[in-house]
C-alpha cells in the first residue's frame, strides 16, 4: 500500500473510531452524568473526565475533542454538591477547552467556546511563603456564563465572575470581573469596549 493510500485508510479508521467512541445519550458512560441531554455528545478523545455524577449536560450540546471536564480535585473524590457543573442546551465547548469545577459553574444555553478556553471556580494563593503556591487554595467562588455568549480562543475565566447574556469576549482575554449583558470585552484583564 502506498503512502497516500495508507494515510487515507488510517485517517478513515481514526474518524470511524472517533465517531464510535464519542459519548452520547443512552451510552454507559453518559449514564454516569447527573443529566446527559438528548442529541448531545462528548467527542473522542476527552483529556480528563471525572466527577460526572455532578455534571449536567443540556440537550443538543456538543463538547469537542481534547476537552477536560472535571468536578473535584481527582477521580473518586467526595464532592460538596450534586449538580456542580451545569452546561445548558445548544452549547458548544470547543476543542481543547478545560472546565475545572470545585464549587459551582453554570454555563447557559447557546453559549459558544472557541478552542482552548479555560474556566475555573478555584484558584491558588501565596499567603504562606513557606508552602508551595500549588498547595495553597483560595476560597472557591461560583462562575456564571450567560446564555448566547461567545468566548473566543484562549479566554480564561477566573473564580467569582458572572458573564452576562449575549456577551462577546475577545481572544486571549482574562475575565477577572463581572461583564454586563450584551457587551464586548477584550484584554487581560478584560475590559468592556463595546
Amino acid at each position: 500500500m502506498s503512502g497516500p493510500r495508507l494515510a487515507d485508510v488510517a485517517l478513515g479508521a481514526w474518524e470511524w473510531f472517533g465517531r464510535k467512541a464519542a459519548i452520547g445519550p443512552g451510552s454507559r458512560r453518559a449514564a454516569r452524568f447527573a443529566e446527559f441531554g438528548e442529541g448531545s455528545a462528548i467527542c473522542f478523545p476527552p483529556v480528563a473526565l471525572y466527577g460526572e455524577h455532578a455534571i449536567v449536560i443540556g440537550k443538543h450540546t456538543l463538547i469537542g475533542p481534547n476537552v477536560a471536564l472535571s468536578v473535584g480535585m481527582a477521580p473518586g473524590q467526595e464532592l460538596i454538591g450534586e449538580r456542580m457543573l451545569r452546561i445548558g442546551d445548544h452549547t458548544l465547548i470547543g476543542r481543547g477547552c478545560s472546565i475545572a469545577c470545585h464549587f459551582d459553574i453554570e454555563i447557559g444555553d447557546d453559549v459558544f467556546f472557541a478552542p482552548n478556553v479555560y474556566v475555573t471556580d478555584q484558584n491558588h494563593t501565596n499567603a504562606d511563603p513557606a508552602i508551595g503556591v500549588g498547595r495553597q487554595f483560595a476560597e472557591e467562588k461560583p462562575v456564571v456564563i450567560g446564555s448566547r455568549s461567545w468566548l473566543a480562543t484562549n479566554v480564561v475565566v477566573t473564580p467569582g465572575v458572572t458573564i452576562g447574556e449575549g456577551v462577546t469576549v475577545g481572544a486571549n482575554s482574562v475575565v477577572t470581573s463581572d461583564l454586563p449583558d450584551g457587551c464586548i470585552a477584550v484584554g487581560a484583564p478584560a475590559r468592556v469596549v463595546g
